[in-house]
């Protein structure tokens, strides 16, 4: 098996198995590749426990480690997503938040282990980098949603001030 130049490093208290299969089953391009045992006791764990885990997360190199309760996750990194539409915009935003995840604001979740995930919509992104009038009124919808609502944003494009149906 390769080994990835750059791989992500992802800390887990003892999940790192359980969140790789999860995103996984969530994520095309995704998959656990493999699952390393610790070769003895170590300070959060004992010899034989999953100590790592290499897995992809759409098409991203990652790896869980299993490290104890030592460092949390913060929004200060994220998995930022791009979608092409309403659908599977909720689909990843409804799998995440629903399995003891929790929403936030302008397209941000977090997965139940504290990962921070920004389901953001191809619309949206390429609204705020063409700029002008039609960015402002996007990125200031943008700041009004938990989940993004591509109707919503679509309105905002073109002015329209009445809200979008959902």
């Amino acid at each position: 098996m390769a080994i990835a130049k750059n791989t992500i490093c992802l800390w887990y208290e003892k999940d790192a198995e359980a969140a790789a299969q999860f995103y996984a089953d969530i994520f095309p391009d995704s998959s656990v590749r493999a699952v390393h045992h610790a070769p003895s006791d170590y300070p959060s764990g004992k010899a034989g426990d999953v100590l790592t885990v290499d897995f992809t997360v759409l098409g991203i190199p990652c790896l869980g480690l299993n490290g104890g309760d030592t460092f949390k996750h913060s929004e200060a990194f994220s998995f930022q997503v791009s979608t092409e539409d309403q659908d599977e915009t909720d689909r990843y935003w409804d799998a995440l938040v629903s399995n003891g995840g929790e929403e936030s604001v302008c397209g941000w979740c977090k997965d139940r282990w504290g990962i921070s995930w920004q389901i953001t919509p191809r619309i949206l992104t390429e609204a705020i980098a063409a700029g002008g009038a039609g960015a402002k009124r996007a990125f200031d919808a943008m700041l009004e949603m938990k989940k993004i609502d591509i109707a919503t944003i679509e309105l905002a494009l073109r002015g329209d001030r009445s809200k979008a149906e959902t």
